[in-house]
């Protein structure tokens, strides 16, 4: 039973970040990436601030600029920035593809920085896995789309952060780095609205999509991590490859988007590859255990 909730919370909030999506790449095609970044960093820092005080705890502490914790942010705004700007020019289903090649990047980082074992199995895996993402994005060929290369940043960014959250001292509490991380969002923003600043204040239909992708995004994350406390993991994890379902069925319900044949390929190759990098994870895990 606490398999199917934990399964169920995995598939509502892929639900929740992939309805944040809409509302994001709907809004920013009058609205600059700057200033859905402040939102984003100016709302998740007061919602997870008060929840960190209703907790007992406090928000912020010397550790926010501990070299850890300064990657973990880089890679945060790294990631979030690549992650919107991808949303905002390139179909739904291509940038949501994109990001589900995180686990098998961060697989390749921790076997690359954190020396940990990774078997030829799970190797063939990541290289085919990332053979999926070339197939979303096509370099050379007719399709390509260099807006898809914000996506890989996205990618590259968000592994760097869970890989040095990983790393990170246990004593800092989920809620404190998830503080951190939208907060980083705030000044990363000011920069980009210097550069493409603000011409036309947001209509109040505009303010009100900004302010439903970071409640869905918040209720997304809160879904996550319920999730990620309940039952087996392994059995839960690979569920959040249904964001991509939920992605395609938006783009193309709301956007009039057509996944062609190298999207869909793409997908199913990342997919696959991710399963069954969860599933050697599983059985390395459960031969440690027998030892």
């Amino acid at each position: 039973m606490e398999n199917l909730r934990g399964i169920l919370l995995m598939v509502a909030s892929m639900a929740g970040f992939a309805l944040a999506d809409m509302f994001i790449k709907g809004v920013t095609t009058s609205v600059p990436v700057g200033l859905v970044l402040l939102v984003l960093g100016v709302g998740g820092t007061l919602g997870f601030s008060a929840l960190a005080l209703v907790s007992g705890e406090r928000p912020i502490g010397r550790d926010l600029f501990s070299p850890l914790i300064m990657l973990r942010n880089l890679g945060e705004m790294l990631g979030t920035f690549g992650f919107v700007t991808a949303i905002a020019l390139t179909p739904l289903a291509s940038a949501s593809a994109i990001i589900q090649a995180m686990p098998l990047a961060i697989t390749l980082g921790a076997a690359l920085f954190m020396a940990e074992p990774v078997g030829w199995r799970r190797w063939s895996a990541i290289v085919v896995g990332f053979a999926g993402v070339l197939m979303v994005i096509r370099p050379g060929l007719d399709g390509f789309e260099p807006a898809s290369l914000f996506a890989v940043l996205a990618v590259v960014g968000l592994s760097m952060r869970d890989l040095a959250t990983r790393a990170a001292p246990g004593g800092i509490s989920p809620l404190r780095l998830s503080v951190y991380g939208f907060l980083t969002l705030v000044p990363s923003s000011l920069v980009l609205l210097a550069f493409d600043p603000v011409t036309q204040a947001p209509s109040p239909g505009q303010w009100g999509a900004l302010l439903a992708a970071l409640a869905l995004d918040g209720a997304g994350y809160y879904a996550l991590t319920l999730a990620m406390r309940m039952g087996d993991v392994s059995v839960i994890t690979p569920f959040r490859y249904a964001r991509i379902l939920f992605a395609i069925a938006i783009g193309m319900a709301v956007f009039a988007e057509r996944p062609d044949v190298w999207t869909i390929a793409g997908s199913v190759v990342i997919i696959a590859s991710g399963l069954y990098t969860f599933a050697r994870e599983r059985m390395r895990r459960a031969a440690a255990k027998t030892l």
